[in-house]
């Protein structure tokens, strides 16, 4: 397999599932070169608010297709603590209480981005945040000879992410997590484990949530805009069960992988 691309095959339901191809005539060897199930590098970003399920998708999509889930903001921590260059120009910004400016973060990305890795493609978490910070991504990807397959947007209203986040309890002693409607204990306000006292998280108060649903929507729609302008955006129901949505993403990705070899 050459650099840069991966082995990914869809069913004819559309789905990405390894050894098979629904078209006739399309399992013998290309003239490029490739068989037909070897496509192109897979360069994704993830959005969607707080609650959506992202993590749990991102998982699922590095699994699959075996590539990294660069999540910025743990990038950025990981700079700082191992003290490389940029982790010691950004921490001398967040000593003094500053944003880490696009450039430093930009530099990461890049990093990252070249290594061995993220060759065959990536899974972007938490960047771009601003449409200015979108345009330079673009631009730095086209220096780097590769471009965006497509912006997943896993949509869920705000009613459901506050039900969500805000039914969330945490034990006291042990940190276990619970559900009140998901995933409750067997006794209401009390740890199964531990017996110990069940609390709501201050981030997990719905006013708080709905202060961070603003705050999401306030920055995230310019960038949205920006990819769909530019036909990279795919939005996704986020209402749904884990695995259909992982099925939803997937048939997505098929179906990019056939428009462009074919």
């Amino acid at each position: 397999m050459g650099v840069g691309r991966i082995d990914l095959r869809c069913d004819v339901g559309a789905l990405v599932t390894p050894g098979v191809f629904p078209f006739p005539g399309t399992l013998g060897p290309r003239p490029d070169g490739y068989s037909a199930g070897v496509v192109s590098e897979l360069n994704l970003i993830l959005f969607g608010p707080p609650g959506a399920g992202k993590g749990t998708q991102a998982e699922r999509l590095r699994k699959d297709f075996q590539v990294p889930y660069i999540a910025t903001g743990d990038m950025l921590r990981a700079h700082v603590k191992d003290g490389t260059p940029l982790g010691q120009e950004a921490k001398r910004y967040m000593d003094a209480g500053d944003l880490v400016p696009d450039e430093l973060i930009l530099a990461m990305v890049r990093d990252r981005l070249e290594r061995d890795d993220a060759q065959d493609g990536f899974l972007l978490d938490g960047f771009p945040r601003t449409r200015e910070q979108a345009e330079a991504l673009e631009e730095q990807l086209r220096s780097l000879g590769r471009r965006i397959t497509a912006v997943l947007l896993l949509e869920v209203p705000d009613a459901e992410v506050v039900r969500r986040l805000s039914g969330r309890r945490v034990c006291v002693k042990g940190g276990h997590n619970y559900h009140v409607e998901f995933d409750p204990p067997k006794h209401e306000g009390v740890c199964d484990q531990d017996g110990s006292r069940l609390v709501q998280r201050d981030d997990d108060k719905p006013d708080v949530i709905e202060n961070r649903l603003r705050v999401y929507h306030e920055k995230t729609a310019p960038v949205v805009d920006y990819y769909d302008e530019r036909g990279l955006l795919r939005r996704i129901d986020g209402t749904r069960e884990a695995a259909d949505v992982h099925d939803h993403i997937r048939a997505v990705i098929a179906t990019l992988r056939l428009e462009e070899d074919f």
